[in-house]
């Protein structure tokens, strides 16, 4: 009776397993990023939308500093918005794709008479799922949106 030995280094059970470990691990990771990614996508639209919730509000209503800016923050479901800085009103000519600030009811250079523009502003800081590194764990996301209401 004789004892064989099986060669060293040919034995391939466990691989997939070990593979399948490592693999899997970066795949969840990648997933968790691209996660993020969306969600931080999603997040800086709310707040443009907000920001054009609160100017369409001023369009409609008139301006009114207080009630513009809780047509901002609760425009959309997504929490931490604010209307920062506070929506302003102020008057302004229009030549091509330029505003300039004037005194209200005067005329432009273009003969038009000056309008009344307000503009609202959100804001909302984004945190990430995880930290992630060489970028922030937070970062500051902001939308602006002017109307002309008379």
């Amino acid at each position: 009776m004789r004892l064989t030995r099986k060669p060293f280094g040919r034995n391939e059970s466990g691989v997939a397993a070990i593979e399948f470990a490592v693999l899997g691990a970066v795949l969840c990771l990648f997933v968790v990023g691209v996660g993020d990614l969306g969600m931080a996508f999603y997040s800086d639209m709310q707040v443009q939308n907000s920001a054009q919730a609160g100017a369409q509000y001023a369009a409609v209503h008139g301006f009114d500093a207080t009630a513009v800016s809780n047509a901002v923050t609760n425009a959309t479901a997504v929490t931490g918005i604010t209307a920062s800085p506070a929506p302003t009103q102020f008057c302004g000519c229009v030549t091509g794709t330029t505003m300039a600030t004037a005194t209200c009811n005067t005329t432009c250079a273009n003969g038009m008479t000056a309008g009344t523009y307000v503009s609202v502003s959100a804001a909302r800081t984004y945190s990430t799922l995880i930290t992630y590194p060489g970028f922030p764990a937070s970062y500051s996301q902001a939308a602006t949106s002017t109307v002309r209401i008379q």
